[in-house]
């Protein structure tokens, strides 16, 4: 029979074993981290998704990925990652003025939130600079844009005097008026004249937005026009330009179009000639491994993430090397 000081000793140990044993299942648990996208069918958003899995195994988290096309799907989804016991997530919004419902939704459920690529603004329309944010330097690499379509220009050996610049805006996206300003500000550095520049507003963000708008712009040219450029914040917005101009009689030869992007404009350096030139390629590798990581980091280790950091590099994608730019980052398939 044990002794009372026996059975005192074996109880310690049990409760000794239990302790350390509801340690070590504290933890083992896997820490969990949404990553939400408003289009996750985009080749962009893929390759995002695609770096932030990559982040997700190298620092040993769960990467929960959901579509969010809307604001209701949205809201559900930040509800749904905290029943399933996530500590944070980062997003690109559909709509950028959703972020004061956002980020209450986030904080009701205790969830820590980063935006990525679009950046959260108010109910003013000012940017919510107290959410951490990673995006494009939307001005430079607008203006590195506008700077290899003059480059390009210059390679033609094109004349200001006969050239003008279709510039298809959206300007309700700052993003977007940032992106077609820095565009413009190269090209009038690189001489192209001001009344040589041609702003046509977008209702919609595709192709066939960008068609319409090149459309009704074209017409306002002069009869001496013998090269264009065009312009617009996204791959879409200067591809359907470009096919506007081929349908008022310029040829290949006679346009030049950069896009920004690069995914949306495989389809299209595929072809063997057009007037849409190439496109300038972020990083999505890079912003969906980099906010992935700094998620982790800030619900593991409390260090949150910088208000904004800016993503300038950009590489011009052509039909001479596109294949070769996008293996390098997964993109080619």
């Amino acid at each position: 029979m044990l002794s009372r000081h026996g059975i005192r000793s074996l109880c310690c140990v049990a409760v000794a074993t239990a302790i350390m044993g509801f340690g070590t299942t504290a933890s083992a648990e896997t820490v969990k981290i949404g990553f939400l996208v408003k289009q996750a069918e985009e080749p962009w958003f893929q390759t995002e998704w695609q770096f932030a899995e990559k982040a997700a195994k190298d620092k040993g988290f769960e990467l929960i990925k959901i579509a969010v096309p809307d604001g209701e799907k949205t809201l559900t989804a930040i509800d749904s990652l905290a029943a399933n016991g996530a500590k944070g997530f980062v997003i690109c919004p559909p709509d950028v003025s959703l972020g004061p419902a956002i980020v209450a939704k986030a904080k009701a459920n205790g969830l820590k939130v980063m935006a990525v690529d679009d950046r959260f603004v108010d109910a003013k329309g000012k940017f919510m600079e107290d959410v951490p944010y990673l995006g494009m330097a939307a001005f430079e690499v607008g203006q590195q844009q506008g700077a290899a379509m003059a480059a390009e220009a210059k390679n033609r050996s094109w004349d200001w005097k006969d050239t003008y610049a279709v510039i298809n805006t959206y300007n309700e996206l700052d993003t977007g008026k940032k992106r077609t300003d820095g565009s413009v500000d190269s090209l009038e550095k690189a001489g192209l004249p001001k009344d040589h520049i041609l702003y046509a507003p977008q209702k919609t963000l595709d192709v066939p937005g960008s068609m319409d708008s090149t459309s009704a712009a074209l017409p306002k040219l002069p009869s001496n026009v013998k090269n264009l450029i065009i312009g617009g914040m996204n791959d879409n917005t200067v591809l359907g330009g470009v096919r506007a101009t081929a349908g008022a009689g310029f040829t290949a030869d006679n346009v030049i179009g950069i896009g920004i992007n690069g995914t949306d404009a495989i389809d299209e350096l595929k072809k063997g000639h057009s007037g849409f030139f190439g496109s300038m390629l972020p990083s999505p590798n890079l912003e969906g491994y980099n906010t992935a990581a700094m998620m982790y980091e800030w619900v593991t280790t409390d260090k949150e993430p910088p208000k904004y950091t800016a993503m300038k590099d950009v590489t011009l994608i052509t039909r001479k090397n596109f294949q070769q730019e996008l293996t390098a980052i997964g993109l080619w398939k």
